[in-house]
């Protein structure tokens, strides 16, 4: 009560006396502060019971005023007394000590404030970063301390110093080494009176150290495997604190830490931290949190979430569904993983991505996808689904690329498609007895198609059309005269008016500019009737499905034109992400392929097929997804991905099939089945209608799975047609 009383009255006096000069003012202060120490016995009173926060403040607001009254960067007789009096050093060893009680608590806020107000650098001064570096090591090291709060925010402006200048950060790269000196008795003197560096004069005007030789001296320990970085390893104590306003600062604090420019920083940082360890630890802990079985819907509509921004209620959470607030805590960590990463210096980002790879995606996600559980198997799926949709890094994402796809670059072939496990059990899972493991499994290569990662279709198809190996490429006396002068898997377009005018293959269409950065055509590839080829292709697929066995026309907004606006969207978003890679403008010249070697689609593209031989026998959720992955492969901007997928035209190789081939199939299987179902073109349009809701559901409609069949195959055929236009036409704009 006392110390209260005089307090008020310091005030008064300081009110009513004249004004000081500052820097009289400012040793009047800082003496206050060290008589306290000297004619005080009593040190177990708290330090808010004293004078010297008061003081301190006063110190500080001193040091603000005094800055604003003079030219920027020049520095006043306040400063240079706190520089050359190392009164910094002095109150981390008060602040070490905690004496009076809730000393280290006033220290931590007068140098968060002092770099926080001070506009000039103060941290290339010896006597202000080394007692800093000496702070930072204090930070941290209890769980749960009474001054977290302080700690976090001192943390966090030191941080935000060396964001602004990134140099500094050689500052606080320490070589274990030194630690082992500090019993020595020059050690030992350092420490109580720490060497500035600089003679008399020098020191009295308190100038910086050069940054060159400070980074130089500092930076040189760092490249060595023997530097701390305790400004990272306190920041990674505080992300354990219980209070999840610390743990969020901290992960600031380490945002701004891995973006730095520095390499030595950035070796530091994955060598000699627990950072990676933080990341994927944390990362495994929430996944195992999960429950065994979601709802694949659930994971897949439950909110976007950013890190550090996830308020919840675990009531309500727990109302929608089980598991809720444990998926959204994974997600929030996965955001950070994927946002830290991304933002990283080039060498900490792969070191990091590696150790998500290793530590979560090879430990624990991939005994989960390959487990025999089928509710596991949807749960995980749906997971990953949701982390490549989410994952943004490239970094990151390439490695999770290669932890599903592998590495290999050379085309597949029958007897390699198991060579990689996890690989070739995904793309079985697209064909499972489980229709909705299928189903998620589709959508999970639907979402991985659509990712800026050249790889990923690299890997799946066009390894195994590069050398364009599909096609026929004998003379016509040397082919096999099998069926009705074809090979037996060829298909017999004569037999269709719409191909028996011209076979020729001059009338396909040709490769062309897709993107504006490709280069254009040449002449020789150029065809004087463009507009007719595009025609004949679109026509090809519209009229592919005969006429009884179509119901659209009969359906309002249904046409033709709602797919070219879509394909014109998507082909313009799939041009946007391939533009940067390395695709030619047209087909590799046949005198360059390697056409002895036998094709092999690859296996992703065989299960698929496969599956497109099924439509008219398959749950309709099913057929719509797998012509949802057809289709974006479709629209793919790369000649040798058009020319066998939207090509009618092409003679294929003996024993190969395109896209065209299979459907042409399916529609010959369902020519014969349509005569076996009496009333057919009225429960189509029945289907057709329930399927759009115009009409309600009411009895049983027999064939209901070949119905709906017979309507995703038509509506995917005018798909493909749209697509074929907009390819055409985006080609024939670009081209000179």
């Amino acid at each position: 009560m006392f110390s209260k009383f005089t307090s008020i009255l310091q005030h008064a006096v300081e009110a009513l006396a004249p004004s000081l000069p500052l820097q009289e003012d400012f040793v009047y202060h800082w003496k206050a502060i060290t008589h306290y120490y000297i004619e005080t016995s009593d040190d177990k009173a708290p330090v808010t019971d004293t004078n010297i926060p008061s003081h301190l403040e006063q110190m500080l607001d001193i040091l603000t005023q005094e800055e604003t009254e003079r030219e920027t960067g020049e520095t006043g007789p306040c400063m240079e007394y706190l520089l050359h009096h190392k009164i910094l050093e002095t109150l981390y060893t008060l602040g070490k000590a905690d004496c009076p009680p809730g000393m280290k608590q006033q220290v931590l806020t007068f140098y968060t404030k002092l770099l926080a107000h001070i506009r000039q650098p103060l941290l290339p001064h010896i006597n202000v970063h080394r007692p800093v570096q000496k702070l930072v090591r204090l930070c941290g090291e209890v769980l749960a301390a009474p001054t977290e709060n302080e700690e976090i925010q001192f943390l966090c402006i030191v941080c935000a110093k060396l964001k602004q200048d990134p140099y500094l950060v050689n500052f606080f790269l320490e070589n274990k080494s030194r630690k082992s000196d500090t019993k020595s008795p020059e050690r030992a003197e350092q420490v109580k009176a720490p060497d500035t560096g600089q003679s008399g004069a020098e020191s009295q005007a308190g100038s910086p150290e050069e940054p060159q030789n400070a980074a130089a001296s500092t930076s040189s320990p760092a490249s060595s495997n023997s530097s701390n970085y305790n400004l990272v390893t306190s920041l990674l104590n505080l992300t354990k604190s219980p209070d999840g306003r610390i743990v969020v600062k901290a992960c600031e604090g380490l945002m701004l830490l891995v973006s730095l420019p520095e390499p030595a920083a950035a070796k530091c940082l994955t060598e000699n931290t627990e950072l990676c360890e933080l990341l994927t630890g944390k990362l495994v802990s929430f996944y195992k949190a999960l429950p065994q079985s979601i709802d694949p819907l659930d994971i897949e509509t439950v909110e976007s979430v950013n890190w550090g921004l996830d308020v919840y209620n675990l009531k309500e959470d727990a109302a929608v569904f089980t598991g809720k607030r444990a998926l959204i805590s994974f997600l929030s960590w996965l955001d950070y993983c994927d946002q830290l990463i991304k933002e990283a210096h080039k060498s900490a980002a792969t070191v990091m991505a590696k150790a998500v790879r290793e530590r979560f995606f090879v430990s624990v996600m991939e005994p989960q996808l390959m487990q025999t559980s089928e509710v596991g198997i949807l749960t995980s799926t749906a997971l990953l689904n949701r982390i490549i949709r989410q994952v943004t890094s490239e970094v990151l994402l390439q490695e999770m690329v290669y932890f599903l796809l592998g590495e290999e670059r050379d085309p597949e072939s029958p007897g390699t498609v198991a060579k990689n496990p996890l690989r070739h059990r995904l793309i079985e899972h697209c064909d499972h007895l489980s229709d909705e493991i299928s189903i998620m499994t589709l959508r999970l290569f639907e979402q991985l198609i659509q990712k800026p990662n050249q790889h990923i279709l690299h890997s799946m198809v066009l390894r195994n059309l590069e050398e364009r190996n599909y096609l026929e490429n004998k003379p016509q006396e040397e082919r096999e005269p099998l069926e009705n002068g074809q090979p037996h898997d060829a298909v017999d377009l004569e037999e269709d008016p719409l191909f028996g005018d011209d076979l020729s293959p001059d009338s396909r269409l040709s490769g062309s500019d897709w993107l504006s950065s490709s280069p254009p055509q040449s002449p020789e590839h150029s065809k004087p009737d463009g507009k007719t080829e595009v025609h004949k292709i679109v026509n090809s697929f519209l009229c592919l499905v005969p006429d009884e066995a179509k119901s659209s026309y009969q359906v309002e907004g249904t046409g033709y034109d709602t797919y070219l606006r879509d394909a014109h969207r998507q082909f313009r978003d799939f041009c946007g992400v391939c533009q940067r890679w390395d695709w030619r403008g047209n087909p590799k010249p046949f005198e360059k392929c390697n056409l002895d070697v036998p094709f092999f689609e690859g296996h992703f593209l065989k299960v698929l097929f496969d599956r497109m031989g099924r439509i008219l026998d398959q749950p309709y959720d099913v057929n719509l997804q797998v012509t949802a992955v057809l289709s974006k492969l479709s629209l793919l901007p790369h000649p040798h991905l058009h020319e066998y997928l939207l090509d009618p035209y092409i003679s294929l190789a003996p024993g190969c099939r395109s896209l065209f081939s299979v459907i042409v199939r399916v529609v010959g299987d369902l020519m014969l089945r349509i005569h076996r179902i009496p009333d057919f073109t009225p429960k189509l349009l029945l289907v057709r209608k329930r399927l759009l809701g115009l009409e309600p559901e009411g009895i049983t409609i027999d064939h209901t799975t070949l119905l709906e069949g017979v309507i995703v195959l038509e509506e995917f055929c005018k798909e493909l047609a749209a697509i074929a236009f907009v390819k055409h036409h985006a080609a024939a704009s670009s081209s000179p």
